[in-house]
């Protein structure tokens, strides 16, 4: 065996098996990393094969991207369906002001007057000295007959009271061209204190200071009581004009 003690620049000796040692531990390492490196270029990993992290993400479609700029909106994708714009509302068109009478079917309907109508008295009970009034209108337009007529007695002072209740103005009787209303004349048993008529004078309620020419039948024999004679409101039938 050699000593340590050799010279400088002499060849130094180590134990036995230490350079053959070493050598075969580098060529195990080397081997070691060449393998690793062959696997990282044999293909994807695992995680890119199962799609995870590894694989590269898809870009985003042209399509689906938004447009840029200022006001712009998004670009619809494949199978989107485009919104339909509101249509625009139509816009009402101002009504034409409606004609006098038009929504009114009474607007120029007036009370009647004798200058209106014809006028008849028919007796209806002689015993009570009642009388059927009967108007007609003569004219071409509709009027109202208001209320109860004005009834007077030949030449004798006051009227007859009026009997029983007359619907309002507006509610007031409507004579259309040729039709007829009526009114019953009540009379009453001669008692001695009243006296007899052979004529009696109409005129009409107008709720106005119309002047008007009354119209006269003829009533032989109608006695006139002071407190009994009455007259009722104008009605549409005879029946009713006599039983009230």
């Amino acid at each position: 065996m050699l000593t340590s003690s050799a010279q400088p620049g002499a060849f130094r000796a180590f134990p036995r098996g230490t350079t053959i040692m070493n050598t075969a531990r580098k060529a195990v390492i080397a081997l070691a990393a060449v393998s690793a490196m062959a696997l990282t270029a044999c293909g994807p990993t695992e995680d890119g094969a199962a799609g995870g992290s590894g694989t590269p993400s898809a870009s985003a479609s042209p399509t689906a991207s938004a447009t840029a700029g200022p006001g712009a909106s998004a670009t619809a994708g494949p199978g989107a369906t485009p919104s339909k714009s509101a249509a625009p509302k139509k816009t009402a068109s101002p009504s034409k002001p409606p004609k006098p009478g038009a929504t009114d079917p009474d607007y120029d309907v007036f009370p009647c007057s004798t200058l209106d109508v014809t006028f008849t008295a028919n007796l209806a009970e002689p015993t009570t000295s009642s009388y059927l009034l009967k108007i007609t209108n003569k004219g071409t337009k509709a009027c109202r007959a208001l209320g109860h007529p004005i009834v007077t007695f030949g030449d004798l002072d006051g009227q007859a009271t009026e009997r029983g209740a007359a619907p309002g103005i507006e509610d007031a009787l409507r004579l259309e061209p040729g039709q007829t209303a009526y009114a019953g004349l009540m009379g009453g048993a001669n008692d001695g204190k009243g006296k007899s008529v052979n004529s009696i004078a109409l005129t009409m309620n107008t709720e106005s200071d119309l002047k008007q020419t009354p119209l006269k039948a003829s009533t032989p024999g109608l006695y006139v009581s002071p407190s009994k004679n009455s007259v009722t409101a104008w009605m549409d039938n005879s029946e009713d004009a006599l039983s009230l």
